[in-house]
């Protein structure tokens, strides 16, 4: 169960992230990676009430990041991982910064062994 407080997230998110930024929806789209859940099933997996869990899925859903659809009385949601690849995109060049302070440090702890 998330013990996050859910207060100081109630302003609007119009963009992936925005949507990311909240641990509650980062803990929402992990449970999603383990397979379609209805929202009540997501919902029990919070100390939130159900309509702040149901905002934080119409966020993900507006961004693009959750499907959803109606079986019966229920709403299941789906992770949607393609609007990640904006994510992707951005986080890249940081990745390569990273290779390389990597490769960097490799270099120099090869050196200090051979000495």
């Amino acid at each position: 169960m998330s013990e996050y407080s859910d207060a100081y997230w109630l302003m609007p998110v119009t963009d992936i992230f925005g949507a990311i930024a909240n641990p509650v929806r980062r803990q929402i789209l992990d449970l999603l990676r383990e397979g379609p859940r209805a929202a009540g099933e997501i919902a029990s997996e919070f100390h939130l009430n159900r309509p702040a869990i149901s905002e934080h899925l119409q966020v993900l859903r507006v961004v693009g990041l959750v499907s959803e659809e109606a079986q019966g009385r229920q709403r299941i949601y789906r992770l949607s991982p393609g609007s990640l690849s904006e994510v992707e995109a951005w986080l890249h060049p940081f990745e390569r910064y990273w290779q390389a302070r990597l490769n960097a440090l490799n270099k120099t702890l090869s050196k200090k062994e051979k000495k």
